[in-house]
């Protein structure tokens, strides 16, 4: 009886300390991206092949714990055509309420950007090109999880052919 007993308070501890880890991990704020106003977005001749886009974004961790921005999977438009997919293993430290400026590169082949057309004098005229890198990003926030956030606009601004 007293074994049933203590199994079944163990029980109940271990399942009340899960269901307060699973609201704290709830609780976890995504991290914001915002372009980098003293740095705009470039984006490249990378020979005949396509174009390099350099992103420059402030990641900011609104959480007042520290957490890691591990991964971040996205999609980038130019003037709203789907240009490229990236997939990028971050390993980002952000503590409490903590920024950092990270660039962001993209490589976009011109066979994968059918409305190249539209962009292509845009480009060679060096007139600035909107974009939007839309997608989802997990963070690591040790014992309060391993999050998955988005789909989600993560930046939008506008770039100019270097």
């Amino acid at each position: 009886m007293r074994a049933r007993f203590a199994v079944a308070c163990l029980l109940v501890t271990t399942l009340s300390a899960c269901a307060e880890l699973n609201q704290l991990g709830a609780l976890i704020q995504p991290p914001r991206f915002e372009r980098v106003p003293d740095q705009p977005a470039e984006i490249r001749l990378a020979g005949a092949a396509g174009v390099s886009v350099r992103l420059w974004t402030r990641v900011t961790n609104p959480n007042p714990f520290g957490l890691t921005l591990g991964t971040l999977k996205g999609t980038l438009f130019l003037e709203e055509t789907r240009a490229a997919d990236a997939d990028f293993p971050l390993g980002l430290p952000l503590g409490g309420g903590g920024n950092r400026g990270i660039p962001i590169d993209i490589s976009v082949r011109f066979a994968d950007l059918p409305g190249l057309s539209r962009l292509s004098g845009r480009l060679l005229s060096r007139q600035s090109v909107a974009y939007r890198l839309d997608g989802t990003i997990g963070v690591d926030a040790g014992r309060l999880g391993q999050p998955i956030f988005g789909p989600m606009t993560l930046v939008r601004g506008d770039a100019r052919a270097q």
